[in-house]
């Protein structure tokens, strides 16, 4: 991956804050993204949207508009959500990269007229393996990804009907649209390419007691799940690259 040849101005909307045992562990998700992507080359705005912290009146003097996950649901819309969904489609129809992930994928399929809506097929804990469609295999944004790679997901939500506009880059047996192309600088992505595993360690440990609940509800034994998650986490290359990716090859 080549170093940016300047420094790039990124504006990083907040959409939640992680657990408290996240966030004394890991850090919140803010500081996931800036762990991975790293300070050399770039600054980051960090914007609270979610407490509403006002948006600018455009993306004028940014290089990209990134939104994180967030524990709060596009099925449940607020007023912050729309508010920041017209900031991110004015970003991208005034031509600056915009990147969706997990909760700010699910908004931008939302706002592309899209469906969002807890997925059938059940919540989507852990390291999972997600492969690349046609359409993936020849995007800039999985530029030097394998067609199938690991990647860190926590979601119960997911873009059940993608907008008649985009194109499905990714997807898995739990999550069809892993990945969209909304617009040709418009990127989404279900899973999380910011979190280490150390991160979705602790969002297990926070979670247990319901992720057990859920699994007994499923049919398994008692006990079996988190350890069945936690053993199965694991490092994912994939994540970083792809948000260098985006920085790098959409900006």
């Amino acid at each position: 991956m080549r170093q940016p040849s300047r420094v790039k101005n990124v504006l990083l909307l907040k959409a939640g804050d992680a657990a408290e045992h996240v966030r004394l562990s890991v850090g919140d998700y803010e500081q996931w993204f800036l762990r991975t992507i790293g300070l050399s080359g770039y600054r980051f705005d960090i914007l609270h949207v979610h407490r509403d912290a006002p948006l600018p009146a455009d993306a004028a003097g940014y290089d990209a508009v990134m939104m994180t996950g967030s524990p709060l649901s596009v099925t449940a819309l607020a007023p912050w959500m729309l508010r920041a969904a017209d900031f991110m489609l004015d970003a991208a129809e005034r031509g600056t990269p915009v990147l969706g992930v997990c909760f700010g994928h699910q908004l931008l399929a939302h706002a592309y007229g899209g469906r969002v809506a807890r997925n059938p097929r059940g919540r989507e804990t852990g390291t999972v393996t997600v492969s690349l469609t046609d359409a993936g295999r020849s995007d800039a944004l999985f530029d030097g990804v394998p067609e199938h790679f690991a990647a860190q997901a926590t979601h119960e939500d997911i873009v059940l009907e993608v907008p008649g506009s985009a194109r499905v880059l990714a997807g898995n047996p739990n999550t069809d649209a892993q990945a969209l192309a909304f617009r040709a600088n418009v990127r989404g992505v279900q899973f999380h390419p910011e979190a280490h595993p150390e991160a979705l360690r602790a969002v297990i440990e926070a979670r247990c007691d319901g992720l057990e609940a859920e699994a007994v509800a499923r049919g398994e034994p008692p006990g079996h799940c988190v350890p069945r998650l936690l053993s199965g986490l694991r490092p994912t290359p994939a994540g970083p690259r792809i948000l260098l990716n985006f920085l790098e090859r959409f900006t």
